[in-house]
């Protein structure tokens, strides 16, 4: 029986919490390579989510950590150009379905490298996929996946974000401060809905929402998260952490959906969940303009400012 398999499926406990490594101690190189090639097999045929994220991560963990040997493994080699594209294109299935293929004619360590990273990224694939599913099941959170053009867009902008007062340039401010969460225990994000429903008893986890302050400073505890809102006389979206000291004018939707490219990825998710760019625009031929022409008016944007504070 393979081990890898057999812990994962396994309804044990004391042999389904197995480590990755103490299943690997006193295999050789060989036998890990015919495990997780089995392993791969199962991870594609398997409808379960827990075994496919766990399949995942042990793939990831195998060739990253115990494959990569040099007295084995050839140190340098070339890689399939088309799976480095579908790689970094987050077409994580092609990419490793072309990497296994070279391994088949030529193992070294840059494909195993290339797989390694291929299966890291496709476990949270997996898992952003179960949300968007989870997202698409509420009936209130369905238009945002059938929107199709800028014209159909339900959302507008409040009219009172539009009247700017006085002899002033600027829009109004629209401000939002929020408590943290804090995890008092939780089961090594076991606790994520989409996995407990395949894994049910790891879902434990105690959390609160707190405001935070200085013991002996701060007289009064705020709320540590702030979020600052205005119209633009601009169409594009500025998004901006002054705790990450960074900024952008988003004016592409291919830029706005790429969360790899910059540190502002939680800025951007914020405004696709939000509904302001629904999720379904996502590939289509339309610009971030035209969708903000619609939501609020014509040759105008919006700008997003949030601040963390003193959160350790």
């Amino acid at each position: 029986m393979n081990p890898f398999i057999d812990t994962i499926t396994s309804q044990d406990p004391h042999k389904r919490n197995m480590p990755f490594h103490a299943l690997c101690r006193g295999l050789s190189a060989d036998q890990i390579n015919v495990y997780l090639t089995e392993l791969e097999e199962f991870r594609k045929e398997t409808d379960n989510l827990y075994e496919k994220v766990r399949a995942s991560i042990f793939l990831y963990a195998g060739y990253r950590f115990f494959l990569l040997d040099p007295r084995t493994i050839r140190l340098t080699g070339k890689i399939p150009m088309e799976g480095y594209k579908n790689l970094l294109e987050r077409n994580y299935e092609r990419a490793l379905s072309l990497f296994h293929e070279s391994m088949d004619l030529q193992t070294n360590e840059n494909l195993i490298s290339c797989l390694a990273e291929t299966y890291h990224q496709n476990t949270f694939q997996l898992l952003a996929d179960q949300v968007r599913k989870s997202v698409r099941s509420s009936s209130g959170n369905q238009w945002m996946f059938r929107v199709g053009h800028p014209d159909e867009h339900p959302l507008k902008i409040h009219p009172e974000l539009l009247k700017r007062s006085g002899s002033t340039y600027l829009y109004p401010l629209l401000c939002e401060k929020t408590p943290v969460r804090m995890d008092l225990t939780h089961s090594c994000w076991s606790d994520i809905f989409f996995l407990g429903m395949d894994y049910p008893e790891g879902a434990r986890v105690i959390n609160v929402s707190v405001d935070l302050g200085i013991f002996g400073q701060d007289q009064d505890v705020k709320p540590p998260i702030e979020s600052y809102l205005r119209i633009i006389d601009e169409p594009v979206i500025r998004i901006t952490s002054l705790d990450l000291k960074d900024s952008k004018d988003v004016s592409s939707l291919s830029d706005l959906f790429n969360f790899g490219n910059d540190y502002l990825s939680l800025l951007k998710a914020a405004i696709i969940s939000s509904g302001l760019i629904p999720p379904s625009f996502e590939g289509t031929k339309f610009t971030v303009k035209e969708i903000l022409d619609k939501t609020i008016a014509p040759g105008l944007g919006i700008e997003l400012v949030t601040k963390v504070n003193g959160i350790p």
